[in-house]
């Protein structure tokens, strides 16, 4: 399976820019023969909206709005699977009454609708306009989408703090996202992340075609009830994040957008970890695949671009933690 993760340095609310910047490393890569594409966390939108009010704007109706229309056309055009994350403003169709998730839309090689998933584990940047997604469902327990999708089998999905422990109240060692896919016995994972690090702006400028490993080692942590699950059957695990930084500090609480022509209430200064990876997990090993020029397949911590790997060939590079 070719798979191909794009990670980008979308700017806040600015929808149609960030659209042509994802259309110009596509264009730039050329990927060929991809089976699926995968994009971060509220992909166009950007990710730091401080309020509902700021994010209302750029709420898209449910897999029909401009990110799922990007994924429609572009799978089409690439002929693969398509998955996007997006703002979702979901109407009941017997109530009527409206609410909001952090999403991901897959589309199939046709353009077809195969699954919408919405962010069970909310960030607290979420928890500001959006609803966890597992509340839609009867049951009211965290709920994590396993789904059988054509051609590439059983997938989980996965956003970004799903991993972590329920609003980081639940104990360490629950592993509720890793725990779940082990249990669906999911070949593939894909996660779409809009996922911080601890570096700042100055420092992911120094190298940005470096990756954060101390990123990855945590997100390779979340992961170890699968580490530990015993020889069993491959699994491999797509990370793909964005890059770049968000938010304001000047005076007057607000960032021009250009291509909008309005003004956007930005949160918190952030930087993202970048780092969009796969990894392949078996028999108590991590191993990472290979990408052009024999060098390990991950994005660097400021790097847009598109990384492509083939899970049909040898993952050579041994992914270890060092001893404390």
């Amino acid at each position: 399976m070719r798979i191909a993760t794009l990670q980008l340095a979308p700017t806040l609310g600015a929808v149609e820019a960030n659209i042509r910047l994802a259309n110009s490393l596509l264009e730039t890569s050329r990927p060929t023969r991809l089976d699926l594409l995968v994009l971060p966390e509220l992909a166009f939108t950007g990710y730091n909206f401080p309020s509902l009010k700021a994010i209302e704007p750029y709420l898209e109706p449910t897999a029909s709005g401009p990110s799922t229309e990007w994924a429609i056309a572009t799978a089409r055009r690439l002929h693969c699977h398509v998955i996007v994350g997006y703002p979702e403003r979901h109407t009941d169709p017997e109530t009527g009454q409206m609410t909001n998730h952090n999403s991901t839309v897959t589309v199939g090689p046709s353009g077809e609708v195969l699954a919408n998933y919405r962010k069970s584990f909310l960030y607290y940047t979420d928890e500001t306009w959006a609803s966890e997604g597992f509340r839609a469902t009867p049951w009211q327990q965290p709920f994590f989408l396993s789904s059988k999708l054509g051609g590439l089998g059983s997938v989980g999905h996965g956003i970004c703090m799903d991993i972590n422990p329920y609003r980081f109240e639940a104990p360490w060692s629950a592993y509720e996202f890793a725990t779940a896919m082990l249990e669906a016995n999911v070949k593939l994972v894909v996660l779409s992340m809009a996922w911080l690090t601890r570096l700042s702006e100055q420092e992911l400028a120094v190298e940005p075609e470096k990756p954060d490993m101390e990123t990855v080692a945590y997100w390779l942590e979340r992961f170890y009830p699968l580490l530990h699950a015993g020889a069993g059957e491959e699994v491999v695990v797509v990370f793909a994040n964005r890059c770049g930084t968000e938010g304001n500090q000047v005076r007057y609480g607000s960032v021009q957008v250009e291509s909008a022509h309005e003004e956007v209430e930005p949160g918190d200064r952030v930087c993202y970890a970048g780092s969009s990876c796969a990894m392949r997990i078996q028999g108590g090993q991590v191993r990472m695949f290979e990408k052009a020029g024999h060098e390990v397949a991950i994005l660097g911590e400021g790097e847009e671009g598109v990384l492509v790997v083939d899970t049909e060939q040898p993952a050579r590079y041994l992914l270890q933690q060092k001893a404390a």
